[in-house]
């Protein structure tokens, strides 16, 4: 594996993101971090990725090295993160095909997320969890009809191998069902990217090892950029497109 890390604050990028803005550079996923950060320390500085359409970026390190706080810059989630009383700041940005997004709320980013827990919501049923994430509009803007919608539930759940199951409850599905109804939501919704934050850890050994491949084909299927986040090196998609990030020094630093 690639590892790009180095002493102190981590800064680096995947292998081939050093050699500029080459041709294909405004498809997919380009993220720059010149730091990101609490006014105790940072996290992370100098980080700069490019993640093509359908490949998979796996993100590693220690706890507290700022994976998921990455995760969190590139959704525009940051503002809820904090370290203790103070909250973390960004300065850099954050293109997907380029479109620049450090500007833009969350839901007009057009990125998904998946966490480890699925989130699913407790009071609607399974097929109600995907028709939520189903936008109102085609593409072209035009009100898709209620049956065309529901369609795209019963395909999504043939698609997760859950035919018949779309009246269940949630909490009565296993670890990998709920994971796969959680993935097959964010795709539903359309995203331009994915992010995956930890998605197999609540899973056992064995079932992480049948997901890791079922939730990587439909992925890359969608052609969209992806960054994964684990600890495990059982999860990574792509043993060429790995970072490894490290642990800052906890000196003051203003951000």
């Amino acid at each position: 594996m690639t590892d790009t890390s180095q002493d102190g604050l981590y800064h680096g990028m995947n292998d081939g993101t050093n050699d500029g803005m080459n041709d294909g550079m405004n498809d997919g996923m380009n993220v720059h971090i010149e730091s990101l950060g609490s006014a105790l320390h940072a996290l992370v500085s100098g980080l700069h990725l490019h993640v093509p359409p359908g490949e998979i970026l796996t993100l590693m390190g220690p706890s507290g090295c700022g994976k998921s706080s990455v995760l969190a810059a590139i959704a525009g989630t940051l503002a809820s993160v904090s370290e203790g009383l103070h909250p973390l700041q960004m300065q850099g940005s954050v293109q997907l095909n380029g479109r620049e997004l450090s500007h833009l709320p969350t839901h007009l980013r057009g990125v998904g997320l998946v966490f480890q827990d699925a989130l699913l919501f407790p009071h609607m049923t399974v097929a109600e969890n995907l028709l939520f994430a189903v936008p109102a509009n085609d593409v072209r803007g035009n009100k898709g009809s209620t049956a065309q919608r529901q369609a795209r539930v019963q395909q999504a759940l043939q698609e997760a191998e859950l035919t018949g199951m779309g009246d269940r409850d949630p909490s009565t599905l296993s670890g990998g069902q709920r994971a796969r109804v959680a993935l097959m939501r964010a795709l539903l919704a359309e995203p331009q990217a994915l992010l995956l934050d930890e998605p197999f850890s609540k899973l056992d050994a064995a079932l992480r090892a049948q997901l890791r491949p079922w939730v990587f084909a439909h992925v890359r299927e969608r052609r969209i950029p992806v960054v994964l986040v684990t600890h495990d090196e059982q999860d990574v998609a792509d043993p060429q497109r790995v970072l490894h990030l490290r642990a800052a020094e906890e000196s003051p630093t203003h951000v």
